[in-house]
């Protein structure tokens, strides 16, 4: 990894509430949703209901894309990520409560869910493996392309 682009991606990640997720349907076809997500790092975590549509893409093809896309007056603050990874069903007791410590910090509003009933929601850790730093401040659709080549922390959350 271009470490020198990795302070530019952690400070999207940190910046960013929200991210459009796409997975794959059955059929082959892209399903694009949006979801909230915590990030520790280059580790993105989001939940959704068990029985999504999105859930079950995800048990069969854990290959995603998302963007996070930061706000903006104009055009030459234009900030984002469009990345590639993998997002796997977070199932370790310790990692899902860790994980459900970054979005308390991060959503505190979160607090109101968290009384969902067992079953009803999953956790995943999406762990990018190539990302585009899309930066307008350094020219009109700038955009630097990384690989990620370090491992994931152990179940995505330390």
């Amino acid at each position: 990894m271009n470490s020198d682009l990795r302070p530019d991606i952690i400070a999207v990640l940190e910046a960013g509430k929200d991210l459009t997720l796409a997975t794959l349907r059955p059929d082959g076809s892209p399903q694009a949703t949006t979801v909230s997500y915590a990030s520790q790092g280059l580790d993105i975590y989001f939940g959704c209901g068990s029985q999504s549509q999105k859930a079950r893409n995800l048990a069969r093809d854990p290959r995603v894309s998302a963007t996070i896309d930061l706000p903006y007056r104009d055009w030459a603050e234009i900030r984002g990520l469009s990345l590639g990874g993998r997002a796997t069903e977070i199932t370790d007791p310790e990692a899902l409560a860790r994980a459900g410590l970054l979005f308390m910090e991060k959503f505190p509003e979160v607090a109101q869910y968290v009384a969902t009933p067992a079953g009803e929601m999953k956790m995943f850790h999406l762990r990018p493996q190539v990302v585009s730093v899309l930066d307008y401040g350094k020219g009109f659709g700038h955009t630097d392309l990384v690989q990620i080549d370090e491992p994931a922390t152990t179940d995505g959350v330390s």
